[in-house]
């Protein structure tokens, strides 16, 4: 049970990094009159984290590469290979910027949060791998529970909205499903080899859904009250935070900052195990090495890096989803 509880966190932890906690990434790509295309979403993330879980455990995966090699062809699974490379280097760059992007609103220079960053994932990255999956589980839940608690004492002051639902938009659903499935890839890869039982990956993959559908559920609606706002932040979180007393804004500006912390260490896990694939170089060398050359990047902004890179990657994705999905026919087929 404990391995499942810590599997679900590390996942959880993936995925609500900056751009999904500021509610910047689901209001791109959701927005009003969203629940039901919410619904579609949790139901597609639920099969594919099943997919990619099963073949993390039935080949005792060590990287992603060893999940690509499954879903692809030898002779083109290097060009996903390289997708995932650029794509966990680019969101790296993002949760950098994201970390910046949290303290301005204390007017606090960028500059600290990042330099702040680099300490703490320095940190991390002098322990063991199943250290930093550690760490992760006792953040995330942390994390949702506040952001949970904020959210639904917002929506129970708030005048709530009447609207007719509209049909679902299946391209930004399975998009945003998409945008998620990379990193998500990248760090059940890496520690496929440590998952026992295949009742681990179904309770995983179910649980794991359930959470992220019903909290970006309840989120999407908050952003829906204050939607004529949101254009004023860069994290549209402190529109909904404004209206807290100040040490509730303090406290969940911490933890959004933890979260991104949990992120950039789950996406960097995912780069370091495959690096190391390669070449025989300490975590902590690489680590620091990626950090230095990824940071002067993350002074473009936070919300134009989200706005370019993850519509443009939620389409390249799909066909990776597709092909997920997919695995168990395949995989039965070859089987008999």
């Amino acid at each position: 049970m404990k391995k499942i509880i810590q599997l679900i966190f590390l996942i959880l932890g993936t995925v609500i990094g900056a751009g999904y906690a500021s509610g910047r990434e689901i209001w791109l790509f959701f927005g009003p009159n969203s629940g039901r295309a919410i619904i579609l979403f949790t139901l597609i993330f639920a099969v594919a984290c099943y997919c990619t879980l099963k073949i993390a455990y039935q080949y005792q995966t060590h990287h992603y590469q060893q999940i690509f090699d499954q879903l692809f062809h030898k002779s083109t699974s290097w060009i996903y290979d390289l997708l995932m490379f650029v794509y966990l280097l680019l969101t790296t760059i993002i949760m950098i910027a994201g970390s910046g992007a949290v303290l301005e609103v204390y007017h606090i220079p960028v500059w600290v949060g990042i330099v702040i960053m680099a300490i703490m994932v320095f940190w991390a990255f002098s322990f063991s791998i199943d250290q930093v999956i550690e760490l992760n589980s006792i953040l995330v839940p942390i994390l949702i529970g506040l952001l949970l608690a904020v959210l639904i004492s917002f929506l129970a002051k708030e005048q709530h909205l009447e609207y007719a639902q509209q049909p679902v938009n299946y391209i930004k659903t399975i998009a945003f499903t998409s945008v998620n499935l990379l990193p998500i890839i990248s760090v059940i890869g890496a520690i496929g080899h440590k998952i026992s039982n295949k009742s681990t990956v179904f309770y995983t993959s179910l649980i794991s859904s359930v959470i992220l559908g019903t909290v970006t559920l309840i989120y999407n609606y908050g952003l829906t009250l204050i939607q004529l706002e949101i254009d004023q932040f860069q994290m549209p979180i402190y529109g909904i935070l404004i209206r807290f007393p100040n040490y509730v804004l303090l406290v969940v500006s911490i933890i959004i900052w933890l979260a991104i912390f949990g992120t950039v260490v789950g996406l960097l896990l995912g780069l370091v195990t495959r690096i190391q694939n390669k070449y025989n170089v300490s975590q902590l060398k690489i680590v620091m090495i990626l950090f230095t050359v990824l940071t002067p990047f993350a002074f473009s902004g936070f919300q134009t890096l989200i706005e370019l890179i993850y519509p443009i990657y939620g389409v390249i994705n799909s066909f990776i989803l597709l092909k997920l999905i997919l695995y168990p026919i395949k995989d039965a087929i070859n089987k008999k």
